[in-house]
């Protein structure tokens, strides 16, 4: 299965900016084929970074769930995509946290972000007191469960990011068995929600992704690449993850 890295900018960009996509799209088509590399940007870059590197697949990092209507500040999945998104990051832990969205408007941002020709990165993770409480593995499977798209999927086309929350931007690490232990309870909710296409999905990892540990983590069985955050800023720092995920 080839890897996925995608750099999840967040609120960080602006035209100064464009070099540094530049250099990952560069730096990716030497690894074509081996390894699927994205930059997910804030959506005042969507346009410009997609004329910039044609062909190199740029994100958003939201959506609305409807094709239009009275959403002042909202963008739709058909938005993005005439803007050049070829992807969306849904139900990431700062959506939910801090705007309250709930296991089932990330299912539906998903599915209307399928339908209208995005690839979705759907994101589910659990806080320090649950995983402190030995319930992450309830908590997290119950989050797949609730959020996954109904009906047939492409697995070419869905990927799940397990981001455990105390691990994004601290620099705390999961373990390796921890990792592994998540990606297989994920593994299994999503073969029973889409039976063989479900064994395709790729599950990324995200949570303090850097070049020193990259191998080490797309290493563990079931990591099917990474959601990078701050590291993906940079050039000279995401593309190491990218070799990594190649190699």
């Amino acid at each position: 299965m080839t890897k996925l890295i995608a750099g999840n900018w967040k609120m960080h960009g602006t035209a100064d900016s464009l070099a540094e996509i530049e250099a990952v799209a560069t730096f990716a088509e030497k690894y074509a084929g081996a390894v699927d590399v994205a930059l997910c940007v804030p959506a005042t870059l969507i346009h410009r970074a997609a004329d910039k590197v044609p062909g190199f697949a740029i994100g958003a990092q939201d959506m609305h769930h409807n094709a239009k209507g009275a959403h002042t500040g909202d963008i739709s999945a058909a938005m993005l995509h005439d803007a050049g998104a070829s992807l969306v990051i849904v139900g990431h832990s700062e959506r939910r946290e801090a705007h309250r969205e709930e296991d089932a408007a990330v299912r539906a941002k998903a599915e209307a972000g399928l339908a209208a020709g995005l690839k979705v990165i759907l994101c589910v993770g659990e806080s320090l007191d649950v995983r402190e409480a030995g319930r992450e593995i309830a908590v997290v499977s119950a989050q797949v469960d609730a959020s996954l798209p109904k009906g047939e999927v492409d697995p070419a086309r869905l990927a799940v990011a397990y981001e455990p929350i105390w691990a994004i931007g601290t620099g705390k690490v999961a373990s390796t068995g921890d990792i592994e232990a998540m990606h297989a309870a994920i593994r299994e909710r999503l073969v029973a929600a889409y039976g063989e296409a479900g064994a395709a999905v790729r599950i990324l990892y995200g949570g303090s992704v850097k070049a020193e540990n990259a191998a080490e983590i797309f290493a563990v069985p079931e990591v099917g690449g990474a959601l990078v955050g701050g590291a993906s800023l940079k050039a000279a720092d995401f593309l190491p993850i990218v070799e990594a995920g190649a190699q």
